[in-house]
C-alpha cells in the first residue's frame, strides 16, 4: 500500500494541479508588482523629496530587511500552521504595508512601511513554492515551479505598465498613486482563501489524516483513475526553532544548506544590484523617465522566454545543468550589459539579462524546497531566502555607493556582478545534488551506490 506522498507523486498532471500553481502564482505575480514598483518609483521619488542616490537605496534596502525577517519567520510559521494559512496572511501584510506606503509623510515613515511590506514579501515567495512543490507529481514538479515563478515576470510588467502609463502622468504624486494600486491585492486574498487548499503532505505529518485524504481524492477525481488506499505518516514532534536550524546543518543536510544559502545569496546580491537600479541608470545614459520605463518594459518582457525555456529543460536536462548554464549566461549578459555604449545596447543586453537570470529563478524555486522533508521544508527553504534578503539589503545600497563615494565606473560594478553569477555557478556544480524525477521525501544524500 503507498504512502499518501507516494501516491501524490505517481498522479498524472491534471486540471487541478494547474489550478494550484495559477492561485498561488497570482500571490507571486503581486509581489513582483510590488518589487517593482520600487524600482519604477524611485526616479520621481528622489525628484519630490530631494533624495540623493544613497537615501532611494536605502528605500530599497528598508524592503529587503523586512523580506529577511519575512522569509525566515514565514518558513517556521509554514511548518506549524500550515502553508496555505500562512501565504494569505502574508499577501494581506505586504498589500497593507505598501499603502501605508503610499500614505507615509516623510522619509522616515516610508523606510518603516517598506520594511513592513518587506516582511510579507519575503514571507510569501518560499511558502509559495514549497505549497506547490507539494501538490507536484515528482514527474512535472520542476516544470509546474518554474512556471509559478514566470509570475514573477507578470508582476513585473504589470508594475512596467504603472510606472509608464501613472508615475509620468501625475507628476506631483504618481509614486503615491502607484503604491494605491500595489495594495490592491489584498482584496483577493477572500478568494483564494476559498480556492486554495492546504497542502495535503503538511495535512499528513501533522495528523489531519481526513483533511489530506479529501484532497487526495480530489487529484485523484481530477486525473479520472482509481481512488487507492494510502498509508499516512506518523506525526513527528514539533521541533524547536533552534533544532530546526540544528536539523539543516546536520550531517545528512548540510551539504545541501551550505549550498543554497551560497546560491541565494549570490543570485539575490545580483539581481538586485542590476535590477532595482536599471530605469535610473537609464534616465543617467539621457533618456526620459516615460522612455526609460518603456525600455525595462521590453527587457521584463523577455523574461517569459527564459522561464519557459527554464520549464522545458529543467525536466529534460536535469536541476544542475539549467542551472549553471543560465547562471553563465547571466554572467556573460552582466558584464555586456555594464559595457554597453548606448541606450538601445544597454536594452538589448538588459533582455539577455533578464532572459537567463529569471530562467535561473525558476530553477532555484525548483530546487530548493526539493532538497529538504516536509518536516523541515518551510523552514529549510524560508533559512536559504532569509540569508539571500541579506544580499537584498545590502544590493540596492551598495551599488550606488560604488559607483559614486567608490569611484568605480559601471563596466567596474557590473563585471562585480558578473564574478559573482560565475562564483555561484562553481557552487551549484561542485555541491548541488541532482534531484530530477525523485520523490519529494528523498532525503537521503545521492551517491552512485545508492542510486
Amino acid at each position: 500500500m503507498p504512502t499518501l506522498s507516494e501516491r501524490l507523486d505517481e498522479l498524472p498532471l491534471t486540471r487541478e494541479h494547474w489550478r494550484i500553481v495559477f492561485l498561488s502564482g497570482l500571490g507571486w505575480m503581486f509581489d513582483a508588482m510590488d518589487v517593482g514598483l520600487v524600482a519604477f518609483v524611485l526616479v520621481s521619488l528622489g525628484r519630490d523629496w530631494d533624495l540623493s542616490r544613497t537615501q532611494l537605496g536605502l528605500v530599497a534596502s528598508a524592503g529587503f530587511l523586512g523580506m529577511f525577517v519575512g522569509a525566515l519567520v514565514a518558513g517556521r510559521l509554514a511548518d506549524r500552521y500550515g502553508r496555505r494559512t500562512v501565504f494569505l496572511a502574508n499577501l494581506l501584510l505586504y498589500s497593507g504595508g505598501t499603502l501605508l506606503g503610499a500614505l507615509a509623510w516623510n522619509y522616515p515613515t516610508l523606510l518603516v512601511f517598506r520594511f513592513l511590506t518587506g516582511i510579507g514579501l519575503g514571507g510569501e515567495l518560499p511558502v509559495a513554492a514549497a505549497l506547490v512543490s507539494e501538490f507536484a507529481p515528482a514527474h512535472s514538479r520542476g516544470r509546474l515551479l518554474v512556471i509559478l515563478e514566470s509570475f514573477w515576470a507578470y508582476g513585473w510588467i504589470l508594475a512596467a505598465v504603472i510606472g509608464l502609463l501613472v508615475v509620468p502622468q501625475l507628476p506631483d504624486w504618481g509614486w503615491r498613486a502607484a503604491f494605491v494600486i500595489g495594495a490592491l491585492p489584498a482584496v483577493s486574498t477572500a478568494y483564494l482563501r476559498r480556492r486554495l487548499p492546504e497542502s495535503p503532505r503538511y495535512l499528513d505529518i501533522t495528523g489531519r489524516h481526513d483533511e489530506a485524504l479529501a484532497v487526495l481524492r480530489t487529484f485523484e477525481r481530477a486525473a479520472g483513475v482509481p481512488f487507492t488506499e494510502v498509508t499516512f505518516s506518523p506525526s513527528p514532534q514539533r521541533p524547536s526553532l533552534f533544532e530546526q536550524f540544528q536539523a539543516i546543518w546536520s550531517r545528512r543536510l548540510v551539504r545541501r544548506t551550505l549550498m543554497l544559502w551560497i546560491l541565494w545569496f549570490g543570485i539575490v546580491f545580483a539581481y538586485y544590484g542590476v535590477f532595482t537600479w536599471l530605469p535610473s541608470l537609464l534616465v543617467e545614459r539621457g533618456l526620459t523617465v516615460a522612455r526609460s520605463f518603456s525600455y525595462v518594459l521590453v527587457t521584463t518582457l523577455a523574461q517569459i522566454p527564459g522561464y519557459f525555456s527554464a520549464a522545458y529543460l529543467v525536466e529534460r536536462r536535469g536541476r544542475k545543468p539549467t542551472l549553471a548554464v543560465y547562471l553563465l549566461g547571466s554572467a556573460a549578459s552582466a558584464w555586456l550589459l555594464g559595457n554597453a555604449g548606448t541606450a538601445p545596447i544597454l536594452v538589448l543586453w538588459g533582455c539577455s539579462l533578464s532572459f537567463f537570470n529569471l530562467g535561473a529563478w525558476g530553477v532555484i524555486y525548483t530546487y530548493t524546497p526539493e532538497l529538504y522533508p516536509t518536516a523541515l521544508r518551510g523552514f529549510g527553504s524560508g533559512a536559504a531566502a532569509s540569508f539571500g534578503r541579506i544580499a537584498g539589503i545590502l544590493a540596492p545600497y551598495l551599488t550606488p555607493w560604488l559607483l559614486t563615494t567608490g569611484g568605480l565606473s559601471q563596466p567596474v560594478v557590473f563585471a562585480i556582478f558578473m564574478a559573482v553569477f560565475v562564483l555561484i555557478a562553481a557552487d551549484v556544480l561542485l555541491l548541488g545534488e541532482e534531484t530530477r524525477g525523485r520523490p519529494l521525501e528523498h532525503v537521503r544524500p545521492v551517491t552512485a551506490e545508492s542510486d
